[in-house]
């Protein structure tokens, strides 16, 4: 009787229950094997390169112990433009990270959180956030102040002040992420000089009078003018030339426009030449003679309202 007392001793002392718990599955077994490794041979449960035992293989089983095996799911892992493919049996977003070696910066952005558990295959995105300040120097633009002026003629305009562009200084806080430029935030801004305003004085008289007669124009212009005469070919605009027509840049003056050009008389915008670009007027004259003693000259030309 004594014996049998004792073999089942030894038999109750030998066998020991262990609770296993596999991929979130809990249940209970007995064994008479003395380590992890063996109780999981025992069940049929393999393990993959990646997965994880906890306790590990070789630690001595005890009565109510819980071994855990946690399986290795994919993960995608970016880590600011840098991807990675791997498997991981760490139990949250923060372990993967650690037991990759990735290091995170104070401002860094991680997505999902560093808490969230890895049940399922899953993809991690490590932001990388830098910021920098910087210093820029930035031309102030200058006004540009415009006084009415009766003594001159409409569309002539005197410069009186240049003008100055003014300087100041901006210090910016520029936040990057993974290399990126994302927000800029000035921080702070100085004048250095300020702007000196650009002074003109815009003519306003619209009327003049010539031989006796009330001119009245919309815009006066002060171009140089020569002349042309005869060449056997008719005008840009189709008509035959004759005193009267003048060729004009019809970026300057449009073709058709009514003019009073001083020393030539009243004439219109009829044709136009490769030579005659911006502040020139070519007068049709009747002779080469004449053309000729009309020569260059600057003129004041009226545009007529």
């Amino acid at each position: 009787m004594l014996l049998v007392v004792a073999i089942i001793s030894a038999y109750r002392v030998a066998q020991k229950e262990v609770n296993l718990l596999v991929d979130g599955k809990k249940w209970q077994v007995h064994t008479f094997y003395s380590d992890v490794a063996g109780v999981l041979q025992e069940n049929g449960i393999d393990l993959a390169e990646k997965d994880r035992v906890n306790p590990g293989l070789d630690t001595a089983l005890t009565d109510g112990m819980t071994v855990e095996v946690r399986r290795a799911v994919p993960v995608q892992l970016q880590v600011g433009n840098e991807k990675y493919h791997l498997l991981s049996s760490a139990k949250t977003v923060g372990e993967v990270l650690e037991e990759e070696g990735v290091v995170l910066g104070e401002r860094d952005q991680v997505t999902p959180g560093l808490d969230t558990r890895l049940d399922k295959e899953t993809s991690i995105q490590v932001d990388r956030i830098t910021t920098k300040v910087v210093e820029e120097e930035v031309p102030i633009p200058y006004r540009i102040q415009r006084e009415a002026d009766n003594t001159l003629f409409s569309g002539i305009v005197r410069v009186i002040n240049n003008g100055k562009e003014g300087l100041e200084k901006k210090i910016w806080e520029i936040v990057y992420k993974n290399g990126k430029e994302v927000e800029k935030k000035l921080l702070a801004s100085t004048v250095i000089e300020e702007p000196v305003d650009r002074v003109v004085r815009v003519g306003t008289m619209r009327t003049v009078t010539r031989g006796g007669n009330t001119i009245r124009f919309s815009r006066a212009y002060d171009m140089v003018a020569t002349a042309y005469t005869y060449t056997g070919n008719n005008t840009a605009t189709g008509v035959s030339p004759r005193v009267g027509i003048v060729a004009v840049d019809p970026s300057v003056i449009p073709m058709g426009s009514r003019l009073y050009v001083e020393g030539y008389g009243y004439c219109t915008a009829m044709d136009k030449g490769r030579a005659i670009r911006g502040n020139r007027i070519d007068v049709f004259l009747e002779s080469r003679s004449q053309a000729l003693s009309w020569g260059r000259r600057t003129v004041k030309v009226y545009l007529l309202e």
